[in-house]
C-alpha cells in the first residue's frame, strides 16, 4: 500500500491546486447553484462552452442538397429517398423518428423535393420543413389505411420520374424501400450511400470546428472525472461523474467505464465494478454538438501500475502514432490499419485480430460510426475532409486491456489530431488544461 500513496497523492495533488486556482473551496464537494446536486471541486469548477457552437446554417443544407444531386447524377441515380435519421437531419434539419408509418423525404435531381407523410402528421412535418431548404416542398399525405408507398410513386410520377433509379438511404427499413419498389416497378430501388456517404464522408471547416469542440469537451471532462475518481466507487459512479463534467460544459455526453479483465472487452461487460487502485481503467464515450460527436478512449491506472501494464500501453502508444502518421489524402484506408496492427504484431501481440481484435478506426461525424473505415480491404484513396477515429487496441483476455482513442481529420498535406495523445498510464492527461 506505500508504494500507492505518493501516485493517488499527486493526483489529488493536482486536483486541489486546479480547483484553488479556480477559487473554490476544497472542503467537500461544491454544491451547483439551485440544483441542490453537489459536485466535486474539479467538475463544479467548469463553466458551459455552449455559447462557441455555431449552429449549421440553412444556406449550408441548401449547397448540400445540390451536393447530394451532382453526386446522383454521377451515380446514375434519378433520386434519394431519406427517412427519419441523420441524414436527414444532415440535408433538411427535419428530425424524425422511427416507427411502422412511412415518413420520408425524396430530392429528385430535376423538380422540387417532395415529403410522404401521415395525414395527421402533416402540421408537424410543415412546422420542420420550414426550418431548413425544403421549406416549399410539396407534402403528400396518407391516411392510415392507405398506402403511403403509393403517394412516392405518385410523386416521384409527377415529377417525371417513372423509370430508372432511386436511392434509398442506407437506415431506410426493409419495409420501406421493398414496399416503393412494390408500388413502382419500373423504378430500381438501389443503395444511396454513395450519395449520402459522399457528402457526410467529407467534412468542410464548421463541420471540423464543431467536432473540434466536441473533443475538447470531451477530453476536459473526463480529466475533470479522472481528478473526482475515488477508490470504491463503481461504474455507475464514474459514468456519473463524466456525464455532469459535460452537462457543466454544456453538453450532453457520457462514457462506458471497464476495469481489470473486463476492460478486455473493447464494449465492456455489464457485470458490476467497482474501482480498485492498481487496476486499469478503460473509460469509452463522448458527445455530441450541434449533431456532431466526439468518441474517445483513455486507459489509465488509479495507483501504481504494473511492469506489463506500461509495457503495453506504450505499444499502444507507438501503434496509434503509427495510424496518424500513416494518414493522409491518397493513403489507402487499410494501409493505415496495417500500420497500427504491424506494432502491435511486432511487438508479440498477434497475428492479425488475435489481440488487436477489431479495426483501427471508424469515420465519424453526426453519427459515432459512419462511412468511411479504416479496415483492411478499403482501398479507397483518402481524401481531405475524410474523419475517423484513430483507436488501436491490445486486449489480453482474463488480464486487461488497452485502448487509446482520439479522432483526427485528413488535411491536404496528412492528418491532424483534434485532441493530443494521452502521454502515459498515470498522467493520462498530460498538460491539457482547457
Amino acid at each position: 500500500m506505500e508504494l500507492l500513496t505518493p501516485l493517488i497523492s499527486r493526483r489529488h495533488f493536482l486536483e486541489t491546486s486546479t480547483v484553488a486556482a479556480a477559487g473554490l473551496t476544497l472542503t467537500g464537494c461544491e454544491s451547483t447553484e439551485g440544483s441542490g446536486e453537489t459536485l466535486p471541486p474539479s467538475i463544479a469548477r467548469l463553466e458551459s462552452w455552449a455559447d462557441r457552437a455555431r449552429p449549421i446554417t440553412t444556406n449550408e443544407r441548401a449547397a448540400r442538397v445540390e451536393n447530394a444531386k451532382q453526386l446522383m447524377r454521377e451515380q446514375g441515380l434519378s433520386g434519394l429517398a431519406l427517412c427519419g435519421g441523420t441524414s436527414m437531419v444532415y440535408f433538411t434539419n427535419i428530425s424524425w423518428g422511427g416507427g411502422e408509418r412511412l415518413f420520408t423525404v425524396v430530392i429528385p435531381v430535376q423538380g422540387d423535393a417532395f415529403v410522404v407523410c401521415p395525414a395527421f402528421e402533416e402540421d408537424r412535418a410543415r412546422e420542420q420543413l420550414a426550418l431548413g431548404p425544403l421549406g416549399g416542398s410539396q407534402v403528400y399525405t396518407w391516411e392510415e389505411h392507405e398506402s403511403p408507398y403509393e403517394r412516392v410513386a405518385q410523386g416521384l410520377g409527377d415529377r417525371g420520374i417513372k423509370t430508372g433509379r432511386i436511392g434509398a438511404e442506407e437506415t431506410m427499413q426493409f419495409r420501406f424501400s421493398n414496399g416503393i419498389a412494390l408500388a413502382a416497378p419500373a423504378i430500381d430501388v438501389v443503395d444511396a450511400t454513395p450519395v449520402t456517404g459522399g457528402c457526410r464522408g467529407v467534412k468542410d471547416a464548421h463541420e471540423i470546428e464543431l467536432m473540434t469542440l466536441a473533443n475538447e469537451v470531451t477530453l476536459t471532462a473526463y480529466k475533470a472525472a479522472y481528478l473526482a475518481m475515488e477508490e470504491g466507487m463503481t461504474q455507475g459512479d464514474v459514468g456519473g461523474l463524466i456525464s455532469s463534467a459535460h452537462q457543466r460544459l454544456g453538453f450532453s455526453g457520457s462514457a462506458s467505464v471497464q476495469t481489470g479483465e473486463w476492460s478486455a472487452l473493447p464494449h465492456g461487460s455489464i457485470t458490476p465494478q467497482v474501482i480498485r487502485e492498481g487496476t486499469i481503467l478503460l473509460i469509452d464515450g463522448g458527445c455530441g454538438v450541434e449533431g456532431y460527436r466526439s468518441d474517445m478512449s483513455r486507459t489509465f491506472v488509479l495507483g501504481q501500475p504494473s511492469d506489463i501494464m506500461r509495457e503495453r500501453f506504450d505499444i499502444e502508444l507507438e501503434a496509434q502514432t503509427a495510424a496518424y502518421h500513416a494518414a493522409g489524402p491518397g493513403v489507402l484506408p487499410e494501409n493505415v490499419d496495417a500500420a497500427a496492427r504491424k506494432v502491435i504484431e511486432d511487438a508479440g501481440y498477434g497475428p492479425g485480430y488475435t489481440y488487436f481484435t477489431h479495426r483501427v478506426g471508424h469515420g465519424i461525424g453526426m453519427d459515432g460510426h459512419e462511412w468511411p473505415y479504416l479496415v483492411k480491404g478499403n482501398q479507397t484513396p483518402l481524401i481531405a475532409g475524410n474523419v475517423f477515429s484513430d483507436e488501436p487496441g491490445i486486449y489480453v483476455p482474463g488480464e486487461f486491456g488497452v485502448r487509446l482513442e482520439d479522432c483526427m481529420y485528413i488535411t491536404d498535406s496528412g492528418a491532424e489530431l483534434f485532441t493530443p495523445q494521452s502521454p502515459s498510464l498515470e498522467d493520462p492527461f498530460g498538460g491539457w488544461d482547457h
